[in-house]
C-alpha cells in the first residue's frame, strides 16, 4: 500500500506565531503533505505588493501538494501576483486565498483527507 504523508496541522494561531503539530512555531509557515518549514520571504523577494511569487508555491507542488492554501495575513496586506493563481489554476491546483485566520480554519479542516499545501503569515 502507498501511505502518502498527511500534511500537519496548525494548533494555534496567535499575531506573529504559528504553531505547527510536530513542525514547531513560525512566523511565517510553509506547509506540505509530510512537513514545514519557515517561509523566508528574501528567497524570492517576496513583498506585500504585489505579494506570493510562483516560486513561493513551486515548492508546495514538488511536495505533492493537491491544493493549496494562501494567507493573506491577519490585516489581509499581503496579495498574491496574478501569475501565481495561474500557475496554480495551469497545473489543476484548487487555490485558496483567505485571511490567515480563515485560511487556517480551511487548511485544518483539509488536511486529515487532502495532500494540502499552504503558505501561512501571520502578521498584517
Amino acid at each position: 500500500m502507498d501511505a502518502q504523508p498527511q500534511s500537519p496541522r496548525i494548533s494555534h494561531l496567535a499575531w506573529g506565531r504559528l504553531e505547527v503539530e510536530g513542525q514547531g512555531t513560525f512566523k511565517d509557515v510553509k506547509l506540505y503533505p509530510g512537513g514545514a518549514r519557515a517561509w523566508d520571504w528574501r528567497e524570492t523577494g517576496t513583498r506585500h505588493v504585489p505579494g506570493i511569487q510562483p516560486a513561493d508555491v513551486a515548492e508546495l507542488l514538488e511536495r505533492g501538494a493537491e491544493v493549496v492554501v494562501l494567507a493573506q495575513g491577519m490585516l489581509e496586506r499581503l496579495q498574491v501576483c496574478p501569475e501565481t493563481l495561474d500557475l496554480l489554476r495551469d497545473r489543476g491546483i484548487a487555490a485558496h486565498v483567505l485571511p490567515t485566520r480563515e485560511a487556517v480554519r480551511l487548511y485544518n479542516e483539509l488536511s486529515p483527507d487532502r495532500r494540502v499545501g499552504g503558505l501561512f503569515h501571520s502578521t498584517c
